[in-house]
């Protein structure tokens, strides 16, 4: 590729060259076994002839689960990778695509150091004619910048957007700096192009917004809407660990999958519901009316009638004043206003379930404890997305699962010590002017048009194209490629030809072709940079990682290239960052927090931490049993907890309750229902909303992820492109999964090449005959379709998902509605 060509000065050339012997490393050969012994720990073998092998604790990066690792690194070149045994998330274990490390290190599109573009002329086919500088230069240039933007008092018209945050040592650093600079947009989330929705639904019922952790060990049933289980959700590692010991216990856990087509979770069940996209609600209601109406509920947890006489009753409104309510609020008005009349024939109307088959799914959810009703986004990336987790949410509540055994509940945050540095400071008196407040943020998050929402990223292009509230004038990108994981993409690449484009990407993303500053990070094998876990088992935990090996490149962690433009900033905002000094710096005052809380693993410093790879402190404090909650006094679960300490710790929400009236949302009641159509009085329940279809076309068409995803780095990587799509038999590309009677009608035949439209635009590629696909659905699992990023993942089928899909949000979570789209689909 011509442009990487143009990135290496003589020195950088020979330290490629260097290093083109490891870009073939390899997997070690496993020890024999003697007999039938077995091993009770694996280990790397060095290469025969080759030095010492050092082993360096670290964290994963190819999903958010954070799972701990060792990697093998002798004479400077890491060779092998395996799952740490004393991390709690790994056990010793990784998934497929935990290897994939080493192929990320040495892969040989690198950037391999900081670099200015020449070519002032941007777009997908333009060479951007990137030259190196030094890092002086390009920290030097974007602080120019950045003052200059400050002196105007435009600081506003610079953002600062982000993907996968890790910790206070890189996403915990930006709002600070936002806040010393003075911009509302440092930084923003790309969780409007993840998950929010099922963060949202839980706020708007139990008070926490975000992610549940669960207590897979002792759940007894799994009842997974969309949450591609054995595919992508978090964390992928422990949970395949976790389903082995579910499947095998006694008793065994039952699971019913629902979902839109046939992929290795709904093989595994033991029941698979094939529901019409955007109507989960509808099944989620309909599930809830059998258990009320069959007294299935739990009664030590929800309440129960004043008699004990169950007046639930088909159609029938009940008194609010018969029903006695413990831990939840609004259980009967939900009853009468919504659930009354969402009968199995109801839903089984609106999302082509048999009856038989939702009655069967609430008498095996509503009769089997404990159990689990788990969501992610397949069912709330739809304009109806947070009122359809709300309604899923709602089943956890009525079974009596939320902090109980074998239930969900949320993670606790690790106990970090104080910052060397207090932001507040070093405020100046720019930053704390009133003039700073008049300019919303570029996404108009907090603003009447999303006033719920917490980010909105997709919004951002089309905001900066029309002005809207303001065009941007320079932006900075960590850990996100817009231009190819946004909806409609086509915007991003009209609005970043004029904005002046920083990228801090390893490798040669779609949005670093846009560039006028490159500043690449480290891989994660050769940064330091903490990783507190957030879903997992509640106890809280940290994980941190260590290079394991020197930068092979002129490369620097991010964390240290915004400290070092903070420095290069004018005023006290210069000052703080210098006495902040690095992220190391950083890091130690943070690990000073574990000297009060000593880990359950003994780490206590950061020395320690850095030796086990991981703090954790075990157990979690808080567990509900039987209608009463109980707090950890250091023996056990012997301290019973008052409401108020339950409402302050557990349920943050108005009452202090599970609300399946939410107060929350009633508080917004006009702008939902300006936005939806909801009665205000009725805004509060969880209720079923048809959902607003994009495109125009006549199949539904859903773009999940995949278990060789590996966080979008995987597209540039042989062996994860081989192993992509096991289920369709992909070796060269990513199939469109299509029924074969839908295809037949369409002349369509299995493996030809076919054309994906919708009103936004349309994409190619290889229809593959899928009969566990719906017949109304395609499925196109979000992959390929790179312009950019490699000499692997360029220019190869299929095209990318995104170019045919609309860039339409839930009002109430701003989650992108990726899963809403109607396409057609044509021989090409």
């Amino acid at each position: 590729m011509e442009f990487l060509q143009t990135l290496m000065s003589r020195r950088r050339f020979l330290q490629v060259t260097g290093a083109a012997g490891a870009a073939a490393a390899g997997s070690a050969a496993l020890p024999r076994l003697a007999g039938f012994s077995t091993l009770s720990e694996v280990h790397a073998q060095p290469a025969a002839g080759s030095g010492q092998t050092v082993i360096t604790k670290s964290i994963c990066h190819q999903c958010p689960a954070r799972c701990g690792i060792d990697v093998y690194t002798t004479d400077g070149r890491v060779h092998a990778i395996y799952g740490a045994s004393n991390n709690p998330i790994s056990n010793g274990k990784l998934c497929p695509k935990g290897h994939l490390g080493t192929y990320i290190l040495y892969d040989p599109d690198r950037f391999k150091g900081p670099m200015k573009r020449t070519n002032p002329q941007k777009g997908r086919n333009e060479d951007p004619k990137f030259v190196p500088v030094s890092w002086d230069e390009a920290l030097q240039v974007v602080a120019d910048r950045l003052n200059a933007l400050r002196d105007k008092g435009e600081s506003h018209r610079f953002a600062l957007l982000f993907g996968r945050g890790w910790g206070a040592s890189c996403a915990g650093l930006l709002g600070d700096f936002g806040k010393l600079y003075g911009t509302p947009n440092a930084g923003i989330n790309h969780s409007s192009m993840c998950s929010d929705g099922s963060k949202k639904a839980k706020k708007a019922t139990d008070g926490n917004y975000s992610y549940s952790a669960y207590d897979y060990r002792n759940c007894n049933y799994l009842l997974i809407f969309g949450a591609s289980f054995l595919e992508a959700f978090r964390p992928y590692n422990y949970l395949m660990q976790m389903w082995g010991h579910m499947r095998s216990k006694s008793p065994k856990t039952r699971v019913t999958v629902v979902e839109v087509h046939l992929n290795t979770t709904a093989a595994a069940a033991d029941r698979a519901l094939y529901v019409k996209p955007g109507t989960d609600a509808a099944l989620a209601l309909a599930i809830a009316h059998v258990m009320l109406t069959e007294g299935l509920w739990d009664k030590e947890f929800v309440g129960d009638f004043a008699d004990g006489q169950n007046r639930f009753k088909p159609g029938q409104s009940v008194d609010p004043a018969a029903f006695k309510e413990k831990w939840t609020h609004g259980l009967v008005d939900w009853w009468n206003a919504v659930v009354k009349d969402a009968t199995p024939k109801w839903a089984a109307g609106i999302t082509t379930i048999a009856e038989r088959d939702i009655v069967e799914t609430a008498r095996e959810f509503g009769t089997t404890r404990p159990a689990i009703a788990l969501f992610e986004r397949g069912p709330t990336a739809h304009s109806n997305g947070t009122y359809a987790g709300m309604c899923i949410h709602a089943l956890n509540a009525l079974v009596g699962s939320l902090f109980a055994k074998g239930g969900l509940m949320y993670q606790m945050s690790p106990a970090y010590g104080p910052p060397p540095v207090k932001v507040e400071d070093y405020l100046d008196e720019y930053a704390r002017s009133e003039e700073r407040k008049k300019y919303p943020r570029i996404d108009l998050v907090g603003t009447e048009e999303w006033p719920m929402a917490s980010n909105m990223m997709q919004e951002i292009a089309r905001n900066h194209l029309a002005g809207k509230p303001y065009k941007l004038d320079t932006v900075m990108f960590y850990l996100t490629n817009p231009i190819w994981t946004a909806p409609n993409p086509q915007q991003w690449e009209e609005a970043l030809k004029d904005v002046f484009v920083i990228d801090t990407s390893p490798f040669p993303s779609e949005t670093a072709m846009y560039a006028d500053i490159v500043m690449p990070d480290h891989t994660y094998l050769e940064r330091l940079q903490d990783t507190p876990t957030y879903p997992f088992e509640g106890w809280p935990m940290a994980g941190l990682r260590t290079p394991a090996i020197k930068p092979l490149y002129d490369t620097k962690v991010f964390g240290d290239i915004l400290i070092e433009i903070g420095k290069r900033i004018k005023g006290p905002t210069g000052e703080y960052y210098k006495k902040l000094e690095s992220t190391e710096n950083l890091l130690r005052h943070l690990a000073k927090g574990f000297a009060d809380s000593p880990g359950t693993n003994g780490v206590t410093d950061f020395e320690s931490w850095k030796r086990e790879g991981v703090w954790y402190r075990k157990p979690y404090l808080w567990q509900q049993r039987r209608g009463e909650f109980y707090e950890w006094d250091g023996q056990g679960y012997n301290k019973l907890m008052k409401p108020e300490e339950v409402k302050a710790k557990l349920f943050k929400t108005p009452s202090g309750k599970f609300e399946f009236r939410s107060g929350y949302l009633e508080q917004h009641a006009e702008f939902i229902h300006r936005k939806l159509g909801i009665a205000q009085d009725k805004v509060g329940y969880p209720q079923y909303l048809p959902a607003k279809y994009t495109g125009g076309g006549d199949l539904h068409f859903i773009t999940p992820k995949v278990a060789m995803h590996a966080e979008g780095r995987g597209a540039n990587i042989p062996t994860a492109i081989a192993l992509l799509q096991p289920t369709m038999g992909g070796r060269k590309t990513v199939y469109l999964e299509i029924h074969p009677d839908t295809a037949r009608k369409r002349g369509i035949g299995n493996g030809d090449r076919v054309r994906i439209k919708s009103a936004v635009g349309s994409i190619e590629a290889i229809a593959r005959y899928a009969p566990g696909t719906r017949p109304d659905t395609v499925v196109l699992p979000m992959e390929h379709g790179h312009w950019a990023w490699g000499r692997w993942a360029k220019g190869r089928l299929p095209g990318h998902s995104g170019e045919v899909t609309a860039n339409q949000s839930d009002p109430i979570s701003g989650l992108a509605n990726y899963y809403t789209g109607m396409v057609t689909v044509e021989k090409a």
